[in-house]
């Protein structure tokens, strides 16, 4: 017996999603997480980074990000581990903070969401450890999925 509005409870218990009878095909994820600063911070861009002690906050957050996209099925139990065929990341200052994008793409018969979404959040934790120092005010929010391609469910678009 198993529940349609949970992918992951077959007879009641958590399990991984069965993917044996799916066929591979082209599968993007598009996520997005924000983060307020504080005007301290944002004082400190150098063109498209912050540089502080600890080296370049950016950079070292996009390498953070695409690390963890690598180990998301280590990291959410019922995840696939997948091949990342790309991974690109966006950090975009704006007036109060940062909006932190990441893109991933496989050909696979699973989802990149979650490799999206864990890549956007640990570059915004990477952030945050890097700037602590300066404000530990600073909001991580809104992390969503922009839009995804491919799959059963077909495209979604926020």
């Amino acid at each position: 017996m198993s529940n349609p509005d949970f992918t992951h409870v077959r007879e009641g218990q958590p399990t991984m999603v069965d993917i044996t009878g799916k066929s591979a095909n082209r599968r993007t994820a598009l996520a997005e997480a924000r983060m307020e600063l504080g005007a301290e911070i944002i004082a400190k861009f150098h063109g498209n980074d912050l540089h502080g002690p600890k080296g370049p906050v950016f950079q070292t957050a996009i390498i953070a990000g695409t690390m963890a996209v690598k180990k998301t099925s280590e990291l959410i139990p019922f995840c696939h581990p997948l091949p990342v065929e790309n991974c690109e990341f966006q950090i975009i200052p704006n007036e109060t903070g940062v909006a932190i994008r990441c893109e991933v793409s496989t050909t696979g018969k699973t989802g990149v969401e979650m490799e999206a979404m864990t890549g956007a959040s640990v570059a915004a934790l990477t952030i945050y450890d890097m700037c602590k120092a300066m404000n530990k005010g600073i909001r991580i929010h809104d992390l969503r999925l922009i839009s995804k391609t491919g799959g059963k469910s077909g495209d979604y678009h926020a």
